[in-house]
C-alpha cells in the first residue's frame, strides 16, 4: 500500500491508533501520512471545501489550528471586494504573512492580480501546490521576510497581514508592538505601499489600544465571532479615504451567512439603567453576542435596539417587547427571586435542570449551582446578577422561539 493510498483509506480512523499500528505499513511514509489525515479532520470541519478537493496538502498541526476557518476567511474576501471599490484603484494585493494561505486563498479572489509571502519554505511549497488544486491561477507565490520584500513591493490596492503572536519563547502576545512583524513599526511604509491595509489580530488584542497605537490610520474595526466565540479582530488602515472610526461587530453562523452584524460609531450617550426588574409584566432579558462582548458596546447597542440595562456592569438588557434581529440572544423572564431561601425555593419549583449563567454576579457558575442543586442542561436558563441598586438577582428564563 503507497502512502496516498493508506491515507485516502484511513483519514477517517484515529490518528492515535494508527500510529500504534505503524508497524503493519512498512511501505507508508508514516509521520506524513498522519499528518495528512489529521489536517484533514481538522480541513472537513474549519474548511470543508478544501476538505473535498482531492489532492491537497496540509501542514503540520499548529499551521492547521491557527489558520482561517472559511466562514471568517469569507468575510475577509466581502471585506476586500467592499474596500477595493472604495479606493477605486488597479486591483493588485500581497498578503505579506501567507501561513497556510487560507486567508490568501479567500481575499486574492477580489483582485486581478496577488502576491503570496511567506518565510517557511515547507509552507511555500504547500502553497504553490495548492492554489491552482483550488481554481487560483491569478497567484504569485514568495518565500522570503515580510519586512525585506515590503520595502521592496510596488504600490498595491491591499495589503494584508496577520502578524505572529507569540514570542522567541512560544508565550502569546497581547500588545500590537509585541507582535512579528511590528505593525506600528510599519506603518509608515505599509500607508505608503497600499491604498489600505488589513490587519488580522488576536481578539485578545484591546482594539482601542491598537487603533491609538496605530495613530488615526483606523477606518473600521471588525470585530468577528463564530458559533458565540469571538475568533478574529479586523482592523482597516487608509490614508486614502478619510472617515470616522468604526466598530463592526459580526456573528458568523455558516460559511456565508452573517447571521448578526451591528455597526456603530465610538461615542455614543450612555442609555437609562432599568430600575423595574422586580416588575413581573413578562420582559424579556437579551444576552450579546461575544463580538459585542468584546467591543464593549455596551451603551450603543441599548439605543440602537431601545433596551436597557439590567446595571451598568451586567451586560444584560431588558424590554418589555420583543426586539426583533437583536445581535445576541433573547429570553423571556418567567421568574425573577432574590437570594433569599424561601425565595428561591419557590423560584425553582420544578426546575432540576438549567443553563446558568453569572454577569457581575458574587458566585462563580460552579457555586452558585452547587447552592441552588441544579443540574447542567435542559431548556431552562438562569442569568444571576447584580442591580444598580447591588441586589443579588436571578432571572429565570426559557428562549424566546
Amino acid at each position: 500500500m503507497t502512502t496516498a493510498e493508506f491515507i485516502r483509506e484511513y483519514r477517517e480512523r484515529d490518528i492515535r491508533q494508527l500510529a500504534l499500528q505503524a508497524n503493519r505499513f512498512p511501505d507508508v511514509d508514516m509521520p506524513y501520512a498522519l499528518d495528512q489525515i489529521q489536517g484533514w479532520q481538522i480541513a472537513r470541519r474549519k474548511l470543508p471545501k478544501w476538505a473535498a478537493c482531492d489532492g491537497v496538502i496540509f501542514p503540520p498541526h499548529l499551521s492547521m489550528e491557527q489558520c482561517s476557518s472559511e466562514p471568517t476567511a469569507q468575510y475577509k474576501l466581502n471585506l476586500a471586494m467592499e474596500w477595493a471599490e472604495i479606493v477605486g484603484h488597479a486591483p493588485r494585493m500581497t498578503d505579506l504573512t501567507g501561513g497556510f494561505g487560507v486567508d490568501f486563498s479567500f481575499t486574492s479572489c477580489a483582485f486581478a492580480a496577488a502576491t503570496y509571502v511567506e518565510r517557511n519554505e515547507q509552507l511555500c511549497h504547500i502553497v504553490e501546490h495548492n492554489l491552482p488544486l483550488l481554481g487560483l491561477n491569478n497567484a504569485t507565490v514568495v518565500c522570503a521576510d515580510a519586512v525585506e520584500y515590503l520595502s521592496t513591493v510596488e504600490p498595491q490596492t491591499m495589503l494584508f497581514l496577520d502578524p505572529a503572536r507569540r514570542d522567541e519563547h512560544g508565550a502569546k502576545t497581547v500588545m500590537l508592538a509585541d507582535c512579528t512583524p511590528d505593525v506600528v513599526q510599519l506603518l509608515p511604509q505599509l500607508l505608503e505601499k497600499s491604498r489600505f491595509t488589513m490587519l488580522k489580530l488576536s481578539p485578545m488584542l484591546d482594539w482601542h489600544k491598537a487603533v491609538d497605537d496605530l495613530q488615526g490610520t483606523v477606518r473600521e474595526v471588525h470585530i468577528v465571532s463564530v458559533g458565540g466565540e469571538c475568533k478574529e479582530l479586523l482592523l482597516v488602515l487608509s490614508t486614502v479615504v478619510e472617515s470616522e472610526l468604526k466598530v463592526y461587530c459580526a456573528d458568523l453562523s455558516t460559511a456565508s451567512d452573517t447571521s448578526s452584524l451591528f455597526v456603530y460609531t465610538p461615542g455614543s450617550s450612555a442609555p437609562v439603567v432599568n430600575s423595574k426588574l422586580k416588575t413581573q409584566n413578562s420582559k424579556l432579558v437579551h444576552e450579546p453576542n461575544a463580538s459585542i462582548m468584546k467591543a464593549g458596546c455596551f451603551d450603543e447597542l441599548a439605543l440602537a435596539y431601545g433596551v436597557s440595562p439590567v446595571s451598568r456592569n451586567s451586560h444584560l438588557f431588558l424590554s418589555d417587547e420583543p426586539v426583533e434581529d437583536f445581535p445576541g440572544r433573547s429570553f423571556v423572564v418567567e421568574r425573577v427571586t432574590t437570594m433569599n431561601k424561601g425565595e428561591l425555593r419557590k423560584a425553582l419549583v420544578g426546575i432540576e435542570k438549567a443553563n446558568i449563567a453569572t454577569r457581575n454576579f458574587p458566585l462563580t457558575v460552579a457555586e452558585l449551582r452547587k447552592r441552588l442543586k441544579i443540574k447542567d442542561g435542559g431548556d431552562v436558563y438562569i442569568f444571576a446578577t447584580t442591580t444598580t441598586e447591588g441586589e443579588h438577582l436571578l432571572l429565570i428564563s426559557r428562549k424566546y422561539r
